[in-house]
């Protein structure tokens, strides 16, 4: 029960603009991770920007199980598998990506671009489910809960270093 999980491996890309650009980032996404991933929307106006509230502007998937592992340590080569103690939080961990054609496996494509994406993944305990289901809802105890320190040995079990 005390084993650390993942939970979910979030990738996102924000475009910052709806069309062209948009729906490529959507198929890039496709192609890195298999899944199809869903439009992110614009949450208010900004005239400066040219953004309009409901404006699809980005894009992300969610990935979990073995597919979240397998992207993660793609993902890790790119940063070299080190990560400042400042992207660790408790029971998670982020870190962005500035170019996807550093990710192994990857060959540039003129027509598609070059996008950033950013890659947060969320860490879990077995027995979280009771934080969540519907039925019989309780809370998970403070010592179950996965803090800063668990998350660094997760990483470190993984291979990367922690500075």
């Amino acid at each position: 029960m005390r084993e650390v999980l993942i939970d979910k491996v979030v990738i996102n890309i924000g475009v910052g603009e709806s069309g062209e650009r948009q729906k490529k980032a959507l198929k890039l996404l496709e192609e890195l991770t298999g899944q199809t991933p869903t439009s992110t929307y614009a949450k208010k106006t900004i005239k400066n920007f040219g953004i309009r509230k409901g404006e699809p502007i980005g894009a992300k998937v969610t990935l979990r199980g073995e597919k979240a592992l397998e992207f993660l340590k793609k993902a890790l080569v790119v940063k070299e598998n080190r990560l400042s103690s400042r992207q660790i939080g408790e029971g998670e961990f982020s870190f962005g990506i500035q170019e996807h054609i550093d990710i192994p496996g990857v060959e540039y494509d003129p027509d598609m671009g070059i996008f950033g994406l950013q890659v947060c993944c969320v860490l879990k305990r077995r027995g979280y489910r009771v934080e969540e289901r519907r039925r019989c809802r309780s809370k998970v105890g403070r010592k179950h809960r996965v803090t800063k320190e668990d998350t660094i040995e997760f990483l470190k079990s993984l291979g990367v270093e922690v500075e």
